[in-house]
């Protein structure tokens, strides 16, 4: 026996719609997630390299040069006499030449 025209056509609506969906995901896996994995590898790549004398620059714009190194934290100095101690994450990039406070 055959199948209805009409039910026929509402499988392959049904198939057309799934492949659809997993084409905008798969699009959208490519434009969102996997720059920002490769971004977030980067970050940790250079936090994890960073050594005493790095001019660094925190997350909330803090400017400071890496004083110590701890397990999960930076020492920072920010001025003569003063330093902070911070979270590892917090550390948002090497100062530039050109960012001198």
């Amino acid at each position: 026996m055959e199948q209805p025209i009409l039910l026929q056509a509402a499988s392959s609506d049904a198939l057309l719609q799934f492949a659809l969906i997993v084409i905008v995901g798969v699009i959208f896996y490519l434009l969102i997630f996997m720059p920002m994995r490769k971004r977030q590898k980067k970050v940790e790549a250079m936090i994890a390299a960073l050594r005493n004398g790095d001019k660094v620059i925190t997350s909330s714009g803090i400017y400071g040069v890496v004083s110590g190194v701890k397990d999960r934290t930076f020492i920072l100095k920010i001025a003569d006499q003063v330093k902070i101690e911070v979270a590892k994450n917090a550390v948002a990039g090497l100062q530039g030449p050109e960012e001198n406070p």
